[in-house]
């Protein structure tokens, strides 16, 4: 693995985004990278507590689009539902249930796809200078494949963040229990740290138990049913795009980038 990073650390796995050149937008490879190395810790006896973070200035960009899809002539919408039933939601919701706990370390831009690497995670610490958008709607699609927007923000603010495309900052985000803790960007590391070693002193059954039944009672309430029928509202999104304009994406990338910097 070059992509991702894996080290164990006194019973804490830490796993790495490593493509600071690229803000760690993520490549296909970089996604089987990452869960080759979720699947490794989740195994892994000795480990007790998964940290998630990324090496340079941001989290993640989100995907990398240049490496999303196949030739023009290759692209269906059968195609594009089985690539983000397996790399997307398939992988997000594993990560969701591994049976120990996990943070997310957060800095900088977290951007679409960069949600679906974090929400995923048991607890989230960001540095001050975190920022957390899906700006997608921009693409003519109503919000990433893991959309779980109204269960990490509230429906309002979840449908503000959608329409507008704007960031949520940290603090935001800590004030709608999104985020667990802020910290300025040169404590994140050791904070994080510091949690994942703190709840690694727990008994691993009853932290294992613990996370089940939190976990078990949103998937009681709808949280499981719901990502699985707004994934499928997600693909009407590519549909649309394709019968209007040939490409699953409706806004070219460059403008995409010009509207999000206006805010």
């Amino acid at each position: 693995m070059d992509q991702i990073l894996y080290e164990v650390r006194g019973g804490v796995a830490v796993i790495t985004l490593n493509r600071p050149e690229a803000a760690n937008a993520q490549t296909m490879a970089l996604l089987d990278e990452l869960d080759a190395a979720w699947t490794r810790a989740a195994r892994d006896e000795e480990v007790r507590v998964v940290v998630l973070r990324a090496n340079g200035r941001h989290f993640s960009a989100g995907h990398d689009l240049k490496d999303r899809w196949p030739g023009p002539e290759e692209i269906t919408l059968e195609w594009i539902y089985d690539a983000e039933t397996r790399r997307y939601l398939e992988y997000s919701l594993k990560w969701r249930n591994i049976p120990k706990p996990t943070i997310a370390a957060v800095q900088g831009k977290c951007i679409a796809a960069g949600l679906m690497l974090c929400w995923p995670c048991d607890l989230i610490v960001a540095a001050e200078n975190a920022e957390f958008s899906d700006p997608v709607v921009h693409m003519g699609i109503g919000g990433v494949e893991y959309h779980g927007h109204t269960w990490e923000l509230g429906p309002r603010k979840a449908k503000e963040i959608l329409f507008t495309g704007r960031p949520l900052t940290a603090h935001e985000a800590e004030q709608v229990g999104m985020v667990n803790k802020v910290v300025p960007l040169d404590e994140l590391e050791e904070a994080a740290g510091e949690l994942a070693s703190r709840i690694a002193t727990m008994p691993a059954f009853g932290l294992r138990q613990a996370k089940r039944a939190v976990n078990q009672t949103l998937d009681v309430q709808g949280f499981y049913a719901a990502l699985q029928a707004v994934f499928d509202v997600h693909q009407t999104g590519h549909g649309n795009a394709l019968s209007v304009g040939g490409f699953p994406i409706l806004t070219r990338l460059d403008d995409m980038k010009e509207r999000i910097k206006q805010g």
